[in-house]
């Protein structure tokens, strides 16, 4: 019988993080670098560890060893001996890049083209690190900010001609009688000339109305931190999303997406396939992005958790690697876990509490706000108590 384990988790220290987020969370002193994301899980570039006999154990191993009572039968069987997501905190101080990740088959297939052929797998211009799919959700801690698919195409058209009506103006007449595959692809290939004359148009109309139009504002934050590069004017053409706390977006394979500031909780399935299409220094394939965009007109469609007990409300998100709960505890509310469950990462971001598990034996574990730890499948029943809240991470059954 297996017990809940504390995780000792890795920090990415990207260019475009935070020097006090993540560090307020976890209780660390504020950084000289910028802390990105904590990393909760068992991915090789930066898994969790666990302590096991007195012995600290990368959790891709601890799995191997035991992977049926880590991760349930269920589990083991359907995702190959593995821990199907990756669970995140992110902190974004500046923009992180435009992408989109590819769906099954495509990353199946581009990798094992990109195998075949090259480049080689840690090379700067490889798009496909892995053969699987990569949906992901994000939820937010603090108010959130950043660009989720793109606009009614009547958006766009307002807002091009508002923002550039000149620069784009063959691109407007264009997506008038077009698509937004065509209309994409032509920003994307726009000659380095024409690209900085729409930019500078743009930035301009920004600057005369950003006190009053959140679209102007982040185009000019955008062109602070990349100002030569198209991605600048992409809240022209994606919907720009301002999530409150508690507030979630799930985000599918194909959909271009760009996370630009705030604090938040982010799942996804355990794969590094990234497609980038602006706001970045690094590889851009504009033909590959094509091939697995969605292009499609869309709304923001906000998730809520929704209750499925006193304390604990799930968030509808739809894949079949990972699902995504929050649980509020105070003096009248108990969480007691289900007895069929698979394997779980319960983060605390509020507060403080004490696990119980093994009732007949009393044992527990004490946990404050920053800790985060590792429910076995193997686990029966476990309850928490105190005032304190949680986000848990799962796998469905």
């Amino acid at each position: 019988m297996f017990t809940p384990l504390i995780l000792k988790n890795s920090i990415q220290k990207y260019a475009w993080g935070s020097y006090s987020a993540i560090q307020q969370l976890t209780g660390a002193e504020p950084s000289d670098e910028p802390w990105a994301e904590l990393w909760m899980g068992a991915h090789p570039k930066a898994p969790s560890q666990v302590n096991v006999d007195g012995q600290w154990v990368a959790l891709q191993d601890f799995i191997r060893w035991f992977p049926k009572d880590i991760l349930g039968e269920h589990t083991a069987k359907k995702f190959n001996n593995t821990l199907p997501y990756l669970f995140k905190v992110l902190a974004a101080k500046q923009a992180l890049s435009i992408q989109a990740h590819p769906n099954a088959e495509q990353a199946k297939n581009g990798f094992e083209l990109e195998s075949a052929t090259g480049p080689d797998i840690n090379a700067s211009a490889r798009n496909y690190k892995d053969s699987c799919h990569k949906p992901e959700c994000i939820c937010a801690l603090t108010p959130f900010t950043g660009l989720k698919g793109f606009r009614k195409i009547t958006s766009i058209l307002e807002m091009l001609t508002r923002f550039c009506p000149h620069g784009l103006a063959d691109e407007i007449k264009a997506l008038k009688t077009t698509n937004l595959k065509i209309f994409f692809q032509a920003l994307m290939e726009l000659p380095q000339s024409k690209k900085k004359l729409v930019i500078l148009e743009t930035v301009e109309t920004a600057q005369k109305q950003a006190s009053s139009d959140l679209t102007g504002e982040w185009i000019l934050k955008l062109h602070q931190q990349y100002p030569t590069d198209i991605g600048v004017i992409s809240p022209l053409f994606l919907n720009l999303f301002c999530l409150k706390p508690g507030q979630a977006l799930f985000l599918p394979a194909g959909e271009l997406h760009a996370y630009l500031d705030g604090l938040g909780i982010e799942l996804m399935a355990n794969s590094d396939n990234v497609l980038r299409g602006g706001l970045t220094p690094k590889h851009v394939d504009v033909p590959e992005l094509l091939n697995v965009l969605n292009f499609v007109e869309s709304d923001i469609e906000i998730m809520l958790p929704e209750s499925i007990s006193d304390c604990e409300g799930k968030y509808p998100v739809f894949a079949e690697e990972f699902m995504l709960s929050t649980i509020h505890l105070s003096d009248s509310k108990t969480y007691i876990s289900p007895q069929q469950r698979s394997v779980e990462i319960l983060l605390c971001t509020y507060g403080n509490a004490q696990l119980t598990y093994r009732d007949n034996q009393n044992e527990s574990i004490d946990l404050k706000k920053g800790d985060s730890l590792l429910i076995p499948a193997d686990v029966h029943a476990y309850r928490i108590n105190g005032n304190a809240q949680f986000y848990k991470a799962g796998v469905p059954l």
